[in-house]
């Protein structure tokens, strides 16, 4: 089931948020650097995100259990409309189709918004996520930047896709 997430839930995405980048991302940062991520760390983060007139928050749950969440908002980058900001499943909720649900649900959000494009931030060396964000139609459009998080020197490709289509998601 997708919900717009409340913020009775900024404690169920930060889990998720933690448990989700230290399986997805051990090969990139190392266990023991995302070890040192806490969902109590990012707590105060998901509070501010989720009162945010800014930024729309879905969730997925099974069995009454957020499994994942995504958030989308107005572009941080002058040349899109939109940017899907996050999106994450935990590992064991891989393959359920929870992402592509929320996918659609942020997708949606950004169409009800007049939103006409959108882009997204990813990780170069997260193959799995590009696979799925190419699946759901978005392109790379030769957008890089450059960053360090928790003392790891970080490169980032942008995605981008038209919302026009609604058969694309």
């Amino acid at each position: 089931m997708i919900r717009r997430a409340t913020a009775a839930d900024a404690a169920a995405i930060a889990e998720v948020h933690v448990r989700t980048w230290q399986a997805a991302y051990a090969h990139v940062f190392g266990a023991e650097r995302l070890g040192r991520i806490t969902a109590e760390r990012r707590l105060p983060m998901w509070h501010e995100i989720l009162v945010s007139p800014e930024v729309a928050a879905f969730v997925a749950e099974e069995e009454a259990r957020v499994v994942g969440f995504c958030t989308v908002g107005r572009s941080r980058e002058a040349d899109a409309d939109g940017e899907l900001q996050a999106i994450y499943v935990l590992p064991d909720a891989w393959g359920t189709g929870a992402g592509p649900a929320l996918m659609r649900a942020g997708l949606d959000e950004l169409r009800a918004a007049g939103r006409r494009d959108a882009i997204l931030w990813v990780l170069e060396d997260n193959p799995r996520a590009r696979r799925f964000y190419e699946r759901e139609g978005w392109a790379l459009d030769g957008e890089r930047r450059e960053g360090e998080y928790v003392g790891v020197r970080t490169v980032e490709v942008r995605y981008r896709r038209s919302l026009e289509d609604r058969n694309l998601v």
